[in-house]
């Protein structure tokens, strides 16, 4: 009886921790969208500030304040050899995020982030040559393929959108990637890792966003009729946008490996449904086919990855800071479908 209770238990805190992952990364995603298409505030590197700084400010609270979380304690010199090149990556991956999202609609940028499979194997492969066994290139077909369709099939397509989300499918490739090898020996969880890179990412971001988009927003600011409703709206999302981090550490405590993996493809699919419903833009038939193909492509691939990552190896074999020795290694450092959020 008490061990049928605390299944149960179990089962609740996994489901709950999932509905609220969604709820916090569809709702960020479902903002940022409105920001540049509704409020007409077109300024996608001023919000991604907005967002580092609110980010910045709560993993603060959080770790200082309130002692939600412990602080993993950082080297002086690794904060600026390891952490600061990780979030000039961070930076470039988020924004690439935002630009997209500016030029495309909701559900084709979702699609093409959920490319970021292939892109990482890929580099994996030409960059440090680490060899992967036959299914997950097989896995990476359907991922391939769907992505193809969606691309050629896509009503609303913007060039600029679509290499801006492909690009920061490489960068969340290339976050992943140096995480394995800068971070090693530090074992961040989401709320630490925003805590050390929010603020260098603020400062990287700073001052591009002065140059590029300041004349632009002070003119907003002017011909805009309702400001401070907007203000609200933009940085409220840069405050649920820290939740989300915050939501992501209590799924992946909450959930396995391959529930994270399931939840995470099927999170796509109800942005994708959400954004139809709100803002309307036209999916045909073959588009909608596309986007199935390649979120159970990358359902399959998380699944061929938690197969392999059970198999023991031969022995003998060395482990070093490029092999996931358990699921949390297995992890992104910030989860790969979110960090176009943070």
């Amino acid at each position: 009886m008490e061990e049928s209770v605390i299944f149960q238990w179990s089962v609740f805190r996994s489901v709950l921790a999932i509905l609220q992952w969604w709820g916090f990364n569809v709702t960020v995603i479902i903002m940022n969208k409105w920001i540049f298409q509704k409020l007409d505030f077109k300024f996608p590197l001023t919000v991604s500030c907005v967002h580092f700084i609110c980010s910045s400010i709560g993993a603060y609270v959080v770790i200082k304040v309130l002692k939600i979380k412990p602080l993993i304690m950082v080297e002086p010199e690794d904060r600026w050899r390891r952490i600061f090149p990780m979030s000039f990556v961070f930076c470039i991956n988020i924004v690439l995020g935002n630009v997209s999202l500016r030029f495309i609609p909701v559900s084709f940028m979702q699609t093409i982030k959920s490319f970021t499979p292939a892109t990482t194997v890929v580099l994996q492969w030409l960059v440090w040559r680490k060899h992967f066994d036959w299914r997950i290139w097989a896995s990476l077909i359907p991922i391939v393929g769907g992505i193809l369709l969606t691309s050629v099939t896509e009503l609303s397509f913007n060039m600029f959108g679509f290499c801006a989300a492909l690009f920061g499918c490489l960068a969340t490739s290339t976050k992943t990637i140096l995480a394995e090898s800068l971070l090693h020996g530090y074992k961040f969880d989401s709320i630490n890792t925003v805590y050390y890179m929010a603020p260098f990412a603020t400062m990287i971001l700073g001052l591009p966003a002065m140059l590029v988009e300041g004349n632009g927003v002070i003119n907003w600011f002017h011909t805009h009729e309702s400001v401070w409703p907007a203000l609200i709206i933009i940085f409220s999302s840069g405050v649920l946008a820290f939740c989300l981090n915050f939501s992501i550490f209590y799924v992946i405590h909450s959930t396995t490996a391959v529930t994270f993996n399931v939840a995470g493809n099927l999170k796509v699919a109800v942005a994708v449904l959400v954004s139809w419903l709100i803002f309307h833009n036209p999916i045909s038939a073959m588009n909608a086919v596309g986007c199935a193909i390649t979120l159970v492509g990358c359902t399959f691939y998380g699944y061929v990855r938690h197969m392999l990552s059970q198999q023991s190896p031969p022995p003998g074999t060395p482990r070093t800071p490029r092999t996931p020795r358990n699921r949390m290694e297995l992890l992104p450092l910030v989860n790969d479908k979110l960090d176009d959020k943070v």
